[in-house]
């Protein structure tokens, strides 16, 4: 029977505990939401919202092609040209998702010939980008950059790093300094995804990469999303304006994909825009992230200190962590839930949020709810 094995894979997922599926959410949702990437808590602030209507009342629902064809429009380029200049870099180009725009930087920047060396922490997106690059890829220790430096030691050629600026399970952030001064004695480029750092690290939210004075440099490059910090819908490759050439020419998940939508745009330039002009959001989302941590930790809960908004509760087994946000859900409570092979290191977790629009009374019951539910 045609694709009979699904059958075996799913029964093995069922026993192991790591079935998973869609929770459709309604848009009144009286849960306490801990689960989102919405670290500003700008998806439904009125001008984000007004961002997007906006622009689909003027440029339609779609995009109508790809960025080449009829997909770019003026709102696309002035999204381009805020964001890099916010974020410190010559030029940006942006793309239907976060996930695109890596699999953009990785694979056009990373020809054959050439190494990739890759964080063992690393999102799948950055992932998949090395196994679709025609460059050789080995795989380092997590936040290791003297292992980065061996590796490059090993190769002639043209070569890269990439790294998660924070990682999306833990939250803890990459040593940047050291990746870049490891780069660039051996002469390689380096690729940052800041998805989880743009809104959150920096002055006024700028990122990682401007945080560690690594912003505008000619060999770094930095990938972000639109969908997290800014409450839309995207994401963006930010860098040297040759590299943005580049990839307009080399990157198929640039030339092959069609345009993101003008409204995702237009939230996620509204949301910039708001947050240039607030830049205590961000300091606002660091400093919740180190009271739920301080609270959890009070409470007696194996929490991992967050260096941006994501913050880590170890569960004892993937079915444990299943349960135990079973449990937060129907005590009000929306927590992630991290198990593997979503984990690298194999570890169940639970995934909070840290958004900078938590109130405390709101970290005192969801801390409440979290140990009051551990299993």
């Amino acid at each position: 029977m045609a694709f009979g094995w699904i059958d075996a894979q799913a029964e093995q997922r069922r026993r192991a505990g790591l079935v998973r599926t869609l929770r459709p959410r309604p848009a009144d949702s009286p849960l306490l939401d801990l689960a989102s990437n919405d670290y500003l808590g700008l998806a439904h602030h009125p001008e984000v919202v007004e961002g997007a209507a906006a622009a689909a009342r003027t440029w339609g629902g779609g995009s109508t092609g790809s960025r080449l064809v009829t997909g770019t429009t003026e709102l696309h380029t002035e999204l381009e040209r805020e964001l890099a200049a916010f974020c410190g870099f010559e030029a940006a180009l942006v793309f239907s998702s976060g996930y695109a725009a890596n699999l953009a930087a990785v694979t056009a920047l990373a020809p054959h010939g050439s190494l990739i060396v890759s964080d063992a922490g690393n999102h799948a997106s950055l992932i998949d980008g090395c196994r679709l690059a025609r460059g050789t890829t080995q795989v380092v220790g997590h936040a290791d950059p003297e292992a980065v430096g061996k590796a490059l030691r090993t190769h002639a050629g043209p070569a890269v790093v990439v790294s998660d600026s924070v990682f999306s399970v833990d939250g803890d952030a990459a040593p940047l300094d050291a990746l870049a001064a490891a780069c660039r004695e051996h002469g390689a480029g380096l690729v940052v995804d800041d998805a989880h750092g743009l809104g959150v690290l920096g002055d006024g939210g700028r990122g990682a990469p401007h945080a560690a004075g690594l912003a505008g440099a000619d060999d770094v490059v930095a990938t972000v999303t639109l969908s997290k910090s800014l409450g839309s819908q995207g994401g963006a490759v930010l860098g040297p304006a040759r590299v943005i050439d580049h990839l307009v020419n080399a990157a198929r998940t640039f030339i092959f994909d069609t345009g993101l939508a003008p409204a995702a745009a237009g939230a996620a330039l509204a949301a910039l825009r708001l947050l240039r002009r607030e830049p205590q959001r961000a300091a606002r989302a660091r400093a919740v992230a180190g009271d739920l941590h301080a609270r959890l930790t009070a409470a007696g809960l194996d929490a991992v200190r967050p260096d941006a908004a994501v913050v880590s509760v170890r569960a004892p087994s993937p079915e444990g962590a299943v349960r135990w946000a079973a449990d937060c859900r129907t005590a009000g409570l929306a927590v992630g839930c991290f198990r593997p092979p979503s984990v690298p290191d194999g570890i169940s977790r639970l995934r909070l949020t840290a958004r900078a629009d938590l109130t405390e009374a709101q970290l005192d019951g969801a801390v409440r709810v979290i140990g009051g539910t551990r299993p």
